[in-house]
Parts: structure tokens; sequence; C-alpha cells
């Protein structure tokens, strides 16, 4: 395809991941110009066809490399040209670095200083990219504040905390501009339920729509600030559009608000019309009790603050699931 270069062009890393694949349609909504890196180990191709109801496809409206970001000559070859970069490839899931964390430290960690690296050396006038709130750790303060972070608790917070820190270090040594995004458990259409690692609310939701029983691992008492996906795209954007003195520095990103999974359950089957028994089992190897995002420090220095709550969240993501399921 020929590229409008009177548009900036923007590398989006896992573009054709769930978190991915939204941050392109937003950015074509803009009138950006995009490219997109994925190796396709867990994002899909379908992800990015028929983007804004049909009008955006891979290929046709933007570019898409297939390629890994552990692999330096295509990392380089993405970055040519590009103006800025929201970089969300990785490996997610926690209990899956538990089982492989030389895999996940090699994507995770090593991968993010490849692209932050090649995107500094291409010119680059920006980089933001995905964190987590599993870098809270251990920490028993709610709601999470930047600053306050505990002990990791698993192979994948140790690398989202590596990525934070090269970030930091990038800034502070080549004045490069970077920006970290702590997710808080995201949600929304297009999330895959069907992985083994699979989030939870994609679990719940197909499993009632299945008339099955949704399985919680633990006592269900566990909470968390469930962020809807269209929130997180906006504070991409947001953090691209910061000035200079945000960069640097990682923000939380969430809806500010807490549930526990059997109130997340409760509201499921409240919006499906479904009351199934969840099947409990045991707890599973670094996952954290509590979390909930004190969002005052991105509001701040971003101008972010969560436009969806849980219940308008989820009646969108049953949506797409009932058509796509």
């Amino acid at each position: 395809m020929t590229m409008n270069r009177s548009r900036r062009l923007i590398l989006v890393t896992g573009g054709a991941g769930f978190i991915g694949s939204h941050l392109v349609e937003g950015l074509l909504e803009r009138g950006e110009a995009v490219r997109v890196l994925d190796n396709l180990s867990t994002g899909k191709q379908e992800n990015l066809m028929g983007l804004g109801n049909g009008r955006w496809n891979a290929h046709r409206d933007f570019e898409f490399i297939l390629g890994d970001i552990r692999d330096r000559k295509i990392v380089q070859t993405a970055m040519n040209g590009v103006d800025a970069v929201f970089h969300q490839a990785a490996l997610g899931s926690v209990p899956r670095s538990v089982t492989d964390p030389v895999t996940t430290q090699e994507v995770n960690a090593d991968g993010t200083l490849n692209i932050l690296q090649s995107a500094r050396d291409a010119g680059v006038s920006r980089v933001v990219y995905a964190s987590s709130s599993s870098v809270y750790g251990n920490s028993e303060l709610l709601p999470k504040r930047e600053g306050e972070e505990g002990l990791t608790l698993s192979p994948y917070a140790l690398t989202k905390r590596v990525n934070e820190e090269y970030g930091r270090l990038f800034m502070g040594l080549y004045a490069f501009e970077t920006i970290g995004l702590r997710y808080f458990n995201v949600y929304g259409p297009r999330q895959d339920p069907e992985s083994e690692y699979a989030a939870v609310i994609p679990r719940f939701v197909t499993a009632l729509l299945k008339k099955s029983e949704p399985i919680i691992y633990g006592t269900g008492l566990q909470s968390r600030d469930f962020t809807f996906v269209k929130d997180v795209v906006r504070a991409n954007i947001l953090a691209l559009e910061a000035p200079p003195f945000a960069c640097g520095r990682s923000f939380n990103i969430g809806c500010g608000t807490q549930a526990t999974l059997l109130e997340l359950l409760s509201a499921l089957q409240d919006l499906l019309g479904t009351n199934i028994e969840p099947r409990f089992e045991s707890p599973r190897a670094g996952d954290v009790m509590h979390s909930s995002a004190d969002t005052g420090l991105s509001e701040k220095m971003l101008g972010f603050k969560a436009e969806f709550d849980l219940r308008l969240g989820l009646a969108q993501s049953i949506a797409w699931y009932r058509e796509n399921l």
C-alpha cells in the first residue's frame, strides 16, 4: 500500500492482539497511518479484518508485518519512517509465566529492550508501552499508587517491572521519550476466551452462554479493577500527546473501582439472565488477592479518567461474544 506521509506513521507492536487491534482501530479513526508488527503467536489476523464496522482491513488500509519483536532485523525494518510506537506485544498471563519463565523473559523483557533501542536508533519520537498492575506485587496497600510497589510475585510481573526500568533509563540516559501504562485487568470485545490462559471475563461469559459452570480459582472474594478496552485506547492516545515532563514514568490505567469475582459473576448472570452455580478450584500461583487503581497521577499528568463503568463495558462485551462465538 502507499502511505500518505502527511499523516504520522505509528507502529503498533502486537497489533493483532486484543488490546492492540482496538488501538489500531482507534488510530485509524483519528486519521493516522498505521503499521502493525505481530508474530500471531497470540494475536489473530481476524482481529484486524473489518475494523471500524468494516471500513478498514489489514494490507489494504494499513501495513502488516509478520514478525517477532525478538528479531532485531525485523524490528529495525518495522521502525523505518515511524513517528511513534505503541508497544503492546507481550506474552500475557501470570500462570503462563510461572510455567515458562524463560520465554516470558525473552519476549517481554528482551523484546521490549529491542523495541526501545531500535526506536531510539531510528529517530522515533516516543514509545508508549504496556506495563501492568502486576508490578505492585505483594503490596497490600489499596488503592494502588505509583511509588508504592511491593515485591513482584511472578515472572510476568518481574518482566513488566524491568520494562519500566528500561523506560526510565532510556529517558534519563538518552533523552528518549517513553511512557509506561500500568493496565488493570483489561476486558472487552475480541478478548480470546479459548486460550488456556484466558482472562476471567471471557471465561465467565463463554461458560454462561454455553450454560456450563464458570470456574473460580480460589474463594471468589479476590477483587480486581476491571478496565474497559476503549478506556485503555484513549489512555494510550493521551500518553502519546502528553507533554515531555510526563515521560520516563509509568501511570495507572484503571477504572478506579473494585469488584470481587463473585460480584463480577453476579453482574454477568444478571445481564445474561442466567443462574448457574460456579465451580471452585484451587487458587493459582502468583495471583494477587486485591487490586484497584488510584488514577490521580494519570489524570493529572495525562488527562486520563475512565469513562466506562463495569456494567456498561460488560454489556458491550457480551454483545460481541453473542455475535462472534
